[in-house]
């Protein structure tokens, strides 16, 4: 996925220039006189007031931002209409604090705007706002607005309407239908005061002090407490992003499964990450659902072992080897093979022209046989510095960890940065020309993307091979909440050339062996019912082990209160057709608030 660190960067530089900078103007500016809330929200995503200016519209203050570079406060009507798809709140942008408070009654006079949160670029929806205000404050002490429960009940089950295809596929001009598709239910809120109570929390605490939770307890249930996202076509609809109003330091440390006991209340807002946010001025009390780390079984004496794990940009400097070793030996039991995503160079994101990761591999190494687990050793390519995509001079990259012990490696020489590994055949069995090497590097299929890396391995006398993905990312794709329905997949063109091309390899090993042990895995950057997966798996080559769970233990990877598959491990038919294979994906990072990596390990253990 996106980093988002680097992205959420870059977006609060864009806004803090203000957030009028970013505004939609769709009409001519005019002059409005006497206009309520709902007359400037409208029936549509889009103000009918868009661009103009508006004369004394009178609210009641339901919450204020005093920090940020997005700093107003919200006013509520408290004499609504009856037209259900108009809200009754808007946001006032005041750019410096505001110096207005809860319970005072205002009118304002100033420009409605369309304020799209990360730029228009990035297809969000757009946030009506009343910019450059002047205000009066009428009176104090009032009594806030009555919140709106969101509840089982009140959000509809479909998710959004297609859009406008003369519009490019926007649903902006559309009009609301509330009762209906989720996503209008929650835009005919925007800027209301509402609430949830007793949410189960779906995505943990994240360090920007947001959490998920979903308002349809039993919508795709997981059988760890989160919500699965399982289909392009069955969206989850109960799921809110949390933030808080008052201070970061105090919100709670969630992890999936926990929940936020009684009620959770404040203006339903729209933002970058993740789309409608209710920030809470009044947080529900978190009670914890007790959710542990998972550990898988230790493998047999015959058993392979074989691991995936994206490490999530580790280098030197990082503070998180002692865990990752940790989770490497107790919560993996320490396999055989393990295929590390995500490892970087010997200094970092320094961006010097250095692409050796010996340091950093060997520091995880070491950290592994302090924790008690074997030593391992390792192969990997260093890449073309800058080529391979990820954090700007981290030169991220797959490696392989084995147990010699345990398993031993065909070092094959010929393998380099530019070189393309093939298959050859010798005595009737398939052999890698090169071990470790890497898959047609100079593909276009691979630019500015890590490129697979593929070893042979022998285990009690079979050969195995292994070939270690890291595909490109999803960065780019249109968010879920997007006002472009259905949402653009952008990156997924790039992607399924790279899974056109580990397929066409593991065909040709297949051609010349047809019960070859073969294994692509890694971080594969989406889901088991993908096409990326489709291809990967093209016409029986590999099959994807991760089916073999249950429905609602597949999953790798929570983003936005969606639990989903990003890594994978896929088999070849003789690993298949054996049928003493298990699969296990251990839970130890994805749902919990202090992991170690975004990403949650993969193992398979199979009889060769």
């Amino acid at each position: 996925m996106p980093s988002r660190s680097s992205a959420r960067l870059a977006a609060l530089t864009v806004a803090a220039v203000c957030s009028a900078a970013s505004a939609v103007a769709l009409t001519s500016p005019a002059h409005a006189d006497s206009v309520r809330i709902h007359d400037i929200q409208g029936t549509t995503r889009i103000s009918p007031f868009a661009g103009q200016k508006v004369t004394d519209v009178p609210g009641i203050v339901t919450a204020t931002r005093t920090y940020g570079s997005s700093r107003g406060f919200w006013i509520q009507d408290p004499t609504p209409d009856n037209d259900p798809r108009t809200s009754e709140g808007v946001f006032v942008f005041t750019s410096s604090t505001p110096k207005v408070a809860v319970g005072d009654s205002v009118t304002v006079t100033g420009t409605v705007s369309e304020y799209v949160p990360g730029g228009t670029s990035s297809g969000n929806q757009s946030v009506t706002e009343i910019t450059k205000p002047v205000i009066t404050t009428v009176s104090t002490g009032n009594a806030v607005p009555a919140p709106v429960v969101i509840d089982a009940k009140s959000v509809p089950g479909a998710y959004t309407p297609a859009g406008d295809t003369a519009a490019n596929g926007s649903v902006n001009g559309l009009p609301l239908q509330p009762s209906k598709y989720a996503l209008d239910y929650y835009e005919s809120l925007e800027g209301m005061n509402v609430q949830v109570a007793d949410a189960r929390v779906v995505t943990g605490t994240d360090p920007y002090a947001e959490l998920w939770v979903t308002v349809k307890p039993h919508e795709h249930r997981t059988h760890r407490g989160g919500t699965l996202y399982g289909s392009y076509d069955s969206q989850n609809t109960g799921r809110l992003q949390i933030q808080s109003l008052g201070s970061t330091a105090d919100f709670p440390k969630a992890n999936v499964g926990d929940t936020l006991q009684g009620t959770t209340t404040g203006p339903l807002d729209f933002n970058q990450f993740g789309g409608y946010t209710l920030v809470a001025s009044e947080l529900g009390t978190l009670k914890s659902g007790g959710l542990q780390r998972e550990t898988t079984r230790k493998q047999s004496s015959r058993e392979l072992a074989v691991a995936t794990y994206n490490v999530e940009n580790l280098d030197p400097s990082d503070s998180t080897f002692d865990k990752h070793a940790a989770a490497i030996v107790n919560n993996l039991q320490s396999p055989d093979i393990v295929s590390l995503e995500e490892i970087q160079d010997n200094n970092g994101a320094k961006d010097d022209g250095t692409v050796d990761a010996s340091v950093t591999v060997n520091k995880l190494i070491d950290a592994i046989v302090a924790a008690g687990g074997p030593k391992y050793e390792w192969r990997s390519i260093d890449p073309v510095n800058d080529q391979d995509g990820g954090e700007p001079g981290g030169n991220i990259r797959q490696v392989f960890l084995f147990n010699p012990e345990r398993v031993s490696f065909v070092d094959r020489a010929g393998g380099d940065s530019t070189t393309a590994v093939g298959v050859t055949k010798v005595h009737g069995k398939a052999e890698l020309t090169a071990s470790p090497g890497r898959i047609d590097p100079a593909n276009a299929a691979w630019k500015d993307s890590r490129k697979p890396l593929a070893g042979q391995f022998v285990f009690h006398g079979k050969t195995v091979f292994v070939i270690a993905n890291h595909l490109i990312s999803k960065g780019g794709d249109q968010p879920l909440t997007s006002q472009y329905q259905p949402v653009t997949r952008s990156s997924e063109t790039q992607r399924h050339a790279q899974a056109t091309e580990v397929n066409a390899f593991v065909r040709d090993i297949l051609k010349v062996q047809k019960n070859a042990n073969v294994i692509a895995l890694g971080d594969m950057n989406d889901f088991e019912f993908s096409g990326t997966a489709k291809i990967l798996e093209g016409h029986g080559e590999l099959w994807s082990a991760i089916k073999s769970l249950p429905r609602s233990e597949r999953y790798t990877y929570d983003y936005q209160g969606n639990e989903q598959v990003l890594d994978q491990i896929l088999i070849s038919p003789a690993i298949r057709r054996a049928g003493e294979f298990q699969y296990d994906s251990v839970h130890i990072n994805s749902e919990f608030n202090d992991q170690i990596s975004d990403h949650d390990p993969q193992v398979l253990r199979f009889r060769p």
